[in-house]
Order: C-alpha cells, then sequence, then structure tokens
C-alpha cells in the first residue's frame, strides 16, 4: 500500500523572502512495514557482487564461479565497467581499494592515484593568467592510475591469471553492448564537442547511440587485449605510454612517457574511528575519507534513540558536523608527501570533543567553506565484491568528470582523467600545484568491522557528496535501525557551503538540498533555526552498493542503489 504526503523545499532568498515548491511523495509501505525499501535485500553464501551496471555484476559472479576470488572479480568488474560506463570510470583515471584478506584477517588499503606531469611547472599557469585549472583539456590530465592498481592488487591478492580476468571486458568491447539511458545521454553532451576523437569512438556511423543500439569498442578491446597480453608495463612502459605521450605532445599537453613509466601504486594502512562499537575504516589522504571519520566522531556524542530520521535535530545535528568537517577538509586534506598532515589528531576523539563544542543545537552555524568549486562534481564507479573463502574487497574509480578530460589518444579508445583540476593555484596552500605531486582525490571507499571481524563494505560515489553519503547510510543502519537496502532507499540531504551570505543573519550558513521524502514540518523546523534551501538533481546524492557479512551463518546480504543502474546478486 502507498501513502501520500506533502514535501515543501525552500528555496533561500533572504531572510523574510523564500519560494516554496511543492512535490507529491511516494512513500513505500510493503508488507514489511518498512518506509524506504524499494526491493530486498540478496542473500548469498557464496559469493556477491553489487556494481553500477547489471552486466558488470554478472561478470563478477562469473570469475567467482569460475574459481577466482573477490579481487579477481572485482578487477573484471571495473574493467568490465570501463567498457559499458565510460562516462564515469576507465583506465584513463585511478582507483583506490580497500581489501579484507580472509587469510591474514587484516584490511589493506590501497592508493592508486597518479601524479601530475613532472614537466608542467606553476609557471605554465602563471604564464598562461590562469587562476584555476580548465577541467577539459591537456593541462588536468594526470597519470591514470587504474590498471597499476589491478596488477597491484592481483599480485599481492589475486588467482586467476589476468587473461582470464580481463577476458570477459575484452569480448564485450570487441562484439559490442546494448547502451543504457544514461551512457546514451551522456555521450550526447556537447561538453565534448571539440574533441572529434571523442565522437569518432563513441558513435555508431556518426550518430550518438540510443538506449538499445549496440555499441562496439574495438580500440579499447585492443588496448585491452595488449594489457592482458603484456601487463601493466605494456601500459605505462609499452606501445600504449608512447602512443600517449605522442598524443599528448601534439595537443599541448605535459604528461610524458617519463611520468607514465615512473607511475608507481601505494599501499597503505586504512585508518578508523569507533561509532557506537563499530570500527569504520577509510582511507587516509590525499582522499576526502577522513572526514567521515571526523563527522561521525562529532555525531556519536548525540543520542539519536530520541532523535528520529528526518526530523529536523537529525538533519540539523548532521549538517553542523558536516562544515566542521569540510573547513578542515579544505585546509589539510592533500598529498601527504608534499605536507605533514595530522590526520591522527583530526580522527580523534578530543579533537572532535573541542570542536563539538561550536555546534549549537538551536541554531545553523556561519559556513565559510573554502577549497576549488568543482569539487561538487565528478563521476564515478563503485563496486564491492565478497567470495567463499572470506575476502570482500572495497572499491572506487572514476574519471572525475564524466568521460574526463576529452582528450582520447587515437587508437587506444578511452579518455584521460581530467583529476588534476582539482588542484588549486593558490601558492602555499596543502593542495596547490606543484609537478609530480597527486592532487586532492574526492573517490573513497570504506568498510566496517565488528569486534574485529568484517561486517560491512560499502561506498557512496559522488563527488564532495561522499562522506555524508557515507555518514547517512552508516547512520541510517546504525541509529535508525535500517537494513543496507533500506539504508540507501532512504531519501537523502546534501549541504553545499557558500561563501556568499543568504540571508540578513545567515553569514554564509551554506545550501542544504533534499531529495523528496522529508516531512513539510521538518524544512519549516530548519528554516527558523537558520538554514537555507536549494535544489540538486538526483546524480547530486550518489550511488550506493553495499555487502553485510554475518559471521554465524555465514551470509552475505548485498544492497544496490535504487537510484541508478545499480545491481546485486550472489550465488
Amino acid at each position: 500500500m502507498k501513502s501520500l504526503f506533502k514535501c515543501s523545499i525552500y528555496l533561500g532568498l533572504s531572510a523574510a523572502l523564500f519560494v516554496v515548491v511543492t512535490q507529491e511523495a511516494i512513500s513505500q509501505n510493503r508488507s514489511s512495514g518498512k518506509s524506504f525499501a524499494t526491493r530486498s535485500e540478496v542473500l548469498a553464501q557464496n559469493g556477491m557482487a553489487c556494481t553500477s551496471h547489471p552486466l558488470s555484476t554478472q561478470v563478477a559472479l562469473d570469475i567467482l564461479k569460475q574459481g577466482g576470488n573477490a579481487i579477481d572479480a572485482a578487477i573484471a568488474a571495473n574493467a568490465m565497467e570501463g567498457v559499458v560506463e565510460p562516462h564515469v570510470n576507465g583506465i584513463g583515471g585511478d582507483l583506490f581499494a580497500i581489501i579484507w584478506d580472509a587469510k591474514t584477517q587484516k584490511l589493506y588499503g590501497l592508493n592508486a592515484s597518479g601524479r601530475s606531469p613532472h614537466s608542467l611547472t606553476m609557471q605554465h599557469f602563471k604564464d598562461q593568467n590562469l587562476e584555476y585549472i580548465p577541467a577539459l583539456g591537456p593541462l588536468a590530465v594526470s597519470v591514470p592510475g587504474c590498471v597499476d592498481g589491478w596488477y597491484e592488487m592481483h599480485q599481492t591478492f589475486g588467482k586467476m591469471e589476468m587473461a582470464n580476468i580481463l577476458a570477459p571486458a575484452i569480448k564485450y568491447a570487441k562484439e559490442g553492448f546494448p547502451v543504457a539511458d544514461e551512457l546514451s545521454q551522456s555521450i550526447g553532451t556537447k561538453r565534448y564537442d571539440e574533441y572529434p576523437e571523442f565522437r569518432e569512438h563513441f558513435s555508431i556511423d556518426g550518430n550518438i547511440p540510443k538506449k538499445g543500439d549496440i555499441l562496439k569498442r574495438p580500440d579499447l578491446a585492443n588496448t585491452l587485449q595488449k594489457i592482458a597480453n603484456g601487463g601493466r608495463d605494456a601500459f605505462y612502459k609499452g606501445e600504449i605510454a608512447k602512443t600517449i605521450d605522442q598524443y599528448m605532445k601534439e595537443n599541448g599537453g605535459f604528461l610524458s612517457l617519463k611520468d607514465l613509466a615512473d607511475h608507481r601504486s601505494e599501499w597503505i594502512d586504512p585508518v578508523s574511528t569507533t561509532y557506537r562499537g563499530y570500527e569504520v575504516w577509510e582511507l587516509p589522504p590525499n582522499g576526502q575519507g577522513i572526514a567521515v571519520l571526523q563527522m561521525l566522531n562529532l555525531l556519536e556524542a548525540y543520542d539519536f534513540t530520541d532523535i528520529p530520521f528526518g526530523s529536523p535535530e537529525h538533519i540539523h545535528l548532521f549538517t553542523e558536523a558536516k562544515k566542521l568537517a569540510y573547513e578542515d577538509r579544505a585546509k589539510f586534506y592533500a598529498d601527504p608527501e608534499f605536507n605533514k598532515i595530522p590526520v591522527s589528531t583530526l580522527i580523534s576523539k578530543d579533537y572532535a570533543d573541542e570542536r563539538r563544542k561550536l555546534i549549537s543545537r538551536q541554531q545553523a552555524g556561519a559556513n565559510f567553506e573554502a577549497g576549488n568549486p568543482g569539487l561538487k562534481d565528478g563521476d564515478t564507479i563503485y563496486l564491492t565484491v565478497a567470495d567463499k573463502e572470506g575476502n570482500i574487497v572495497s572499491l572506487i574509480q572514476s574519471n572525475y568528470m564524466g568521460f574526463g578530460s576529452g582528450m582520447v589518444p587515437k587508437g587506444l579508445g578511452f579518455m584521460l582523467q581530467n583529476r588534476g583540476a582539482l588542484f588549486n593555484l593558490n601558492e602555499g596552500e596543502f593542495n596547490t600545484y606543484e609537478p609530480n605531486k597527486r592532487p586532492f582525490h574526492t573517490i573513497i571507499p570504506a568498510f566496517v568491522t565488528l569486534d574485529g571481524l568484517p561486517f560491512f563494505s560499502f561506498g557512496v560515489m559522488g563527488g564532495s557528496f561522499q562522506p555524508l553519503g557515507h555518514v547517512q547510510i552508516l547512520m541510517n543502519m546504525i541509529d535508525f535501525g535500517m537494513n543496507i537496502q533500506e539504508a540507501g532507499d532512504a531519501p537523502r540531504f546534501d549541504h553545499q557551503g557558500s561563501s556568499e551570505p543568504t540571508g540578513e543573519n545567515s553569514q554564509g550558513v551554506g545550501i542544504i538540498t533534499m531529495e523528496v521524502g522529508f516531512p513539510n514540518e521538518t524544512v519549516k523546523a530548519l528554516y527558523s533555526m537558520g538554514h537555507r534551501f536549494g535544489y540538486a538533481p538526483t546524480h547530486v546524492y550518489g550511488g550506493y552498493q553495499g555487502i553485510r557479512y554475518d559471521p554465524v551463518n555465514k551470509v552475505y546480504y548485498g544492497a544496490s542503489e535504487s537510484r541508478k543502474d545499480g545491481h546485486a546478486a550472489g550465488y
């Protein structure tokens, strides 16, 4: 049975003037009585895969059934994602992963993000009178770390031959796959009109493919086959690298054969905090994962047994915690090889206790969030895979904005990322551009353990929203008692900072945007507390995948994003 209620969204114009937009919202009321579940969790014992595309999920399961482990299946799924969802990821981008190894009973973190070109200096941007790095074109291109990330994972934990792991993606790229709505719309964007290689590669007889059309990607198939045959050096030192080097030279770029040959991924220790007995793990900077830990530390002091989901106090406290964490994010999160980042202090309980004193339970605090305004953007895939031995992979991979930089080296079949656009050009800051430096990263995988055992592998793609998505999922489960599918289906809300005042007394409190599904009374109460509201499209709220493990019955529970084409399946 379905129930209807009204939800109002306030667009803040001043303290006295606002516009009200009224929408009808449908709340699920299934036989289970759960409000937010669009579908049930998927349960299986032998293996589970949750990705943002059904074909990628099936490829992962096929690898598991053929005797591969979760690491093999995650690589195969990521390769497949690069074929069927090139508008959000691919081998021209970067990768991060957290891996639970069943043999050692430990978590391992992998930072497979690339660095800026050696030969591109700050002086070049000064000579061009640039205030920021353009997102399109050669200046935003950094070394693609994805392929090296695959081989690091495989060398350390893999089981099957890489040729077999990459075979499904090669087959689909060569023989074709049916185009989904989201890809068709993305190919149709005019963003890349000035890049002829883009249209040539992603068209069918010169036309934009429509939903259901069969798109073949023979150049990508050939590139993946060379990687399968020659290993990671085929990409970073061989013919592929030489093609990239020549292409960049011909198109005003700086990424070189030396940059590619010098690239290395880094195994790192995940960092954690506890939240009501659960240990939540993220990767340290150059990513933004520790913002999740900072927010959880701030929120843990509040008793949410008396604060309902979607209530004014829930959203107010969450938003105020986000503001404080993101001030630190803007100042400190960057490449640790170039900066001394106080990670242990930032994620400590004592630090949270001090910062929490700035939060008022009655009034929205001023927020002057610094940083690159492009952080709110970002197109990404997240996937998680588990196998019957108990290995679990939490993996995220991205080109950054859309397909990436617009730069498609001829004959290779993929676009180079534009992650370098996340550097800033303000000298003396942590994330200031320097040669051979990793930019600040938005993509973050996550993991939760309980009593030293794996409990939950998950991620929420979506640019700067990702830490907010992580915290909302965890609060939905831990504080509000939702299962992992309900936790993803529940309506989400976002907060974007603003340096411009949005009301007479607001002093730049920023803007809250909310999905349809929150009570009208909540919005009114938050407005009276000084919060201001705006509108954001659905994709801003990210894409979620998650696997929970029950160690007693040895059962995996899978969940997938209902807002996108996500698919959870097991066997």
